[in-house]
């Protein structure tokens, strides 16, 4: 029954996208699509690889109206259309709310709470079952007239290790497909005012390009950052062992699938392949400081990834028409 609930509300909200889209209200130009849908069609989901898309994320109608976009058979499977991590302040506010957006496959995350809440396990979880995930990066919508400049080149608001943590965790390595957003910022504009503010602005140019897939390489070149900095451990010695009871005694910790102080899943895999090894005597919060610097460079390598698509799309300014000289990042 609520397999039923939960398709019956994925197709209405898809089908009302769609058709949204369709109407003349805004036009949407879509770049690579079958990436996507040769990802979703793939053999590979079968033995547990999981589909990531990574996008910007310009307003708060990016989810679901993106999704306007695919073929209507899409809304009918809940492994060919995405889950998302979704604010349990904005979208969990009451039960009708709840229950609508957990059977629109929208897993509750809390803000504040850290990558290791029960929301991110869930994404893991899903993904070692074969699903499809979308990430928005930021983390939450960005509306900006102008991006700030590292080095004299624009970049996204800085992406959260979230990212990194769901990727890197999975039992085998998902497909990562980055995405690139344009005109939703301006379909729905923030800051407008009651009740503008809740409706959708007309003549709009929508834009969704889909980039090639990340190759694992290029994240597993991340634990290049162990071997400059001392490694990771793959052993029991007591020291670890204790440090990690410590932070499982932690009350703000809620993951029930890994620590601060392991690679799990195919990462760990890959580190113990390559013999990367942690110093027996590390303490815990040098450990701690190792996991947080892979875990960086990984999410680094996807916001990269993402940025370097919309610079194909929306130029070196990412669509903004300037950028904020040499801002600090």
């Amino acid at each position: 029954m609520s397999q039923l609930l939960s398709t019956a509300v994925v197709t209405a909200v898809g089908l009302t996208c769609k058709a949204f889209l369709n109407s003349g209200v805004c036009s949407i130009t879509v770049s690579n699509l079958p990436v996507l849908l040769d990802a979703l069609r793939s053999d590979q989901r079968c033995s547990g690889q999981g589909v990531v898309t990574v996008s910007n994320h310009l307003s708060t109608l990016d989810d679901p109206l993106t999704w306007g976009m695919l073929p209507t058979k899409q809304y009918l499977n809940s492994r060919t259309i995405r889950w998302v991590l979704g604010a349990s302040d904005i979208m969990f506010t009451n039960p009708v709310f709840s229950s609508f957006f957990r059977n629109g496959q929208v897993i509750e995350t809390f803000r504040g709470r850290g990558i290791f809440q029960p929301a991110l396990d869930a994404a893991v979880k899903k993904l070692n079952h074969g699903h499809w995930v979308h990430l928005f990066g930021e983390g939450k919508v960005y509306q900006a007239a102008e991006y700030p400049k590292r080095n004299g080149i624009a970049h996204l608001p800085r992406f959260k290790w979230g990212v990194g943590r769901v990727i890197m965790e999975t039992d085998v390595p998902p497909l990562i497909i980055p995405m690139w957003l344009t005109g939703f910022d301006k379909l729905m504009p923030e800051h407008r005012l009651f009740p503008y503010k809740y409706f959708p602005k007309m003549g709009v140019k929508l834009g969704v390009v889909f980039g090639d897939p990340i190759p694992p390489q290029k994240i597993t070149a991340a634990l290049d950052v162990l071997e400059r900095h001392g490694g990771i451990s793959q052993d029991n010695d007591n020291h670890g062992n204790a440090a990690q009871n410590v932070l499982r005694s932690d009350s703000h910790r809620k993951s029930d699938l890994v620590d601060e102080l392991s690679l799990r899943g195919w990462m760990g895999e890959a580190a113990a392949r390559a013999g990367l090894e942690f110093a027996s005597d590390l303490d815990a919060a040098t450990r701690r400081r190792h996991m947080d610097r892979v875990r960086s460079e990984v999410t680094t390598t996807i916001q990269r990834a993402v940025e370097d698509l919309g610079r194909k799309v929306s130029g070196d300014n990412l669509g903004c028409p300037s950028t904020l000289p040499n801002a600090a990042g």
